[in-house]
């Protein structure tokens, strides 16, 4: 399956590997894709909510990915809006909540 993916899908996947394994209760996004629940309409439901990463790591790991994988400056916004609306793990702002 990994062979099919584009270029851009696997650098998303990688993303959202490292966010899930930096989120709190760490998890396997391997893992979370393999034992999704499948509706009646094929879609997998996969937990994603019950994963939090703190904002500033979330967008740090996102960062120094796209960086990693040479994405061009002028792209990484749509790969970060992907990675937003998509199945990341929710965040939470530790910077904003001591306030």
């Amino acid at each position: 399956m990994e062979a099919k993916k584009s270029k851009d899908e696997r650098i998303i996947w990688e993303i959202y590997r490292r966010l899930f394994k930096s989120s709190e209760p760490e998890g396997d996004f391997d893992k979370l894709v393999e034992n999704a629940i499948i509706d009646e309409k094929g879609m997998k439901h996969i937990p994603f909510n019950d994963y939090v990463i703190d904002l500033k790591k979330m967008d740090e790991i996102i960062n120094t990915a796209l960086k990693e994988f040479k994405v061009p400056k002028w792209r990484r916004q749509s790969f970060k809006f992907a990675i937003y609306l998509g199945c990341s793990p929710k965040t939470k702002d530790n910077e904003r909540d001591n306030n």
